[in-house]
């Protein structure tokens, strides 16, 4: 797996350029990988981020956008208008953690 600079800080990433190592990730990390697809984190955009690292712990797997929406309270049209196109993908993406599965 290669090992990219995010940050000032070494992390390890998969072909697609989502990390490897649920540990590698913080705050300043996600704020540049947020910029990388142009999303501006908001006070809304953490809450998300935040329910997904939680609940990945307890898990042990990427939240779906219906398990966001059903156990985070985020309905899937505001995922859709925060993180515009594939906000699965970039949710994940963002959080540091794998694509959910059946995620393309």
């Amino acid at each position: 797996m290669p090992v990219i600079e995010i940050s000032g800080k070494p992390v390890t990433v998969n072909d697609e350029g989502f990390l490897t190592n649920f540990d590698e990730w913080d705050v300043d990390v996600a704020k540049e990988l947020a910029k990388q697809i142009d999303i501006e984190m908001t006070e809304e955009r953490w809450k998300i981020i935040t329910f997904l690292r939680e609940d990945y712990k307890t898990q042990g797997e990427t939240a779906t956008s219906r398990r966001v929406q059903t156990v985070g309270g985020v309905p899937i049209k505001e995922q859709f208008l925060l993180f515009p196109k594939k906000p699965a993908k970039k949710m994940a993406y963002i959080a540091g953690l794998p694509k959910p599965k059946g995620c393309v």
